[in-house]
């Protein structure tokens, strides 16, 4: 058999070998699944405890009370003590239940439209700051920096915001409940929903990520957002994980983010960067809209969230940059 056809025999045999197109999909999604499971239940073991604790302090109205002794704090940022509630309750829960208690307040919708910026930089706080401390920030130091920047976020719009801004269409109502069984059992009814939810957005999203790996569309969405992530001051290969964030937010984003460092695809350092922009600024889609919904006005939710988050990147690496040029002086002492 002379050489051109054992070379032929030799490629055919390869392609013959390669998998098909079907095959690479049923491969992709089968292989996520695993993953898919484990971010699952690490986040419903922290979601579901914490919904059930904030219920029952919001039912015997705890909550309520720690509102009312932040109520000096809330002046100096243009908003009334009430605005506390919503404020502390964001912290704990998404978006929803303070919307629902919002649309109980009368607030004016220049005070709406700061605290939903403040709501939007702090919502959900507990369970997002967790996913971010599993993928190297510091739980506190994340922590101090979403409650901080919300009031530097609502003590500049206070400045920049005009005195009249229109009506807004609160028609939401928010959920009262006569006896802790009807607390329990409209719980039991918003968690079963939730769990769905989670299920259903990270499996699908685990199945997405693998499916771009495999036909390297990944590469191609972080080549096309790099300039973006330069300008921003975050690492380029951020790029993917910092659109998901965007799109989807942190707690149905975690499994993307946990899997790609502990993957090794996205180091610790370069993570950490991307988290100080994310806790700011992140799921400007659903979140954005569920304050459009009431009268909002979209692009004062937008562009300060945009805006603190690169400062905030910037700063960190300029602090970096002295802290690492300062670093060998005071070793030598």
């Amino acid at each position: 058999m002379g050489c051109r056809e054992t070379t032929f025999l030799f490629l055919s045999k390869s392609y013959a070998h390669m998998p098909t197109t079907t095959e690479r999909l049923k491969q992709s999604v089968l292989s996520s699944l695993p993953k898919a499971k484990k971010t699952v239940i690490w986040l419903l073991k922290i979601i579901i405890p914490i919904s059930l604790g904030v219920s029952i302090l919001q039912y015997l109205g705890f909550i309520d009370l720690i509102a009312g002794y932040l109520t000096p704090v809330f002046s100096l940022i243009g908003l009334p003590g009430e605005a506390a509630i919503v404020f502390i309750t964001s912290i704990f829960m998404s978006l929803y239940a303070p919307i629902a208690i919002l649309t109980t307040l009368p607030l004016s919708p220049r005070e709406i439209t700061i605290l939903a910026v403040m709501c939007l930089i702090t919502h959900n706080m507990i369970v997002e700051t967790a996913v971010q401390s599993k993928t190297g920030s510091n739980y506190a130091v994340m922590f101090i920096l979403r409650v901080g920047s919300s009031f530097v976020a609502a003590y500049f719009l206070n400045l920049l915001l005009p005195a009249q801004m229109g009506t807004s269409s609160v028609t939401v109502d928010a959920a009262n409940y006569d006896t802790f069984l009807q607390m329990l059992q409209g719980w039991l009814i918003s968690s079963f929903w939730l769990i769905v939810k989670v299920v259903l957005i990270i499996t699908g999203l685990m199945m997405l990520q693998n499916i771009l790996k495999e036909f390297r569309w990944l590469d191609v969405i972080s080549r096309s957002l790099a300039p973006l992530m330069s300008a921003m001051g975050l690492p380029r290969s951020t790029s993917f994980l910092w659109f998901v964030a965007h799109i989807l937010g942190l707690t149905y984003g975690s499994a993307v983010m946990i899997d790609a460092v502990e993957n090794g695809e996205l180091s610790k350092p370069d993570a950490n960067f991307l988290n100080f922009h994310i806790a700011v600024n992140h799921s400007t889609l659903e979140d954005t809209l569920l304050f459009a919904a009431i009268g909002v006005p979209v692009l004062w939710m937008i562009i300060p969230r945009f805006v603190l988050a690169i400062l905030i990147v910037w700063i960190v690496r300029l602090w970096h940059f002295v802290w690492q040029k300062q670093k060998p002086v005071t070793e030598n002492y």
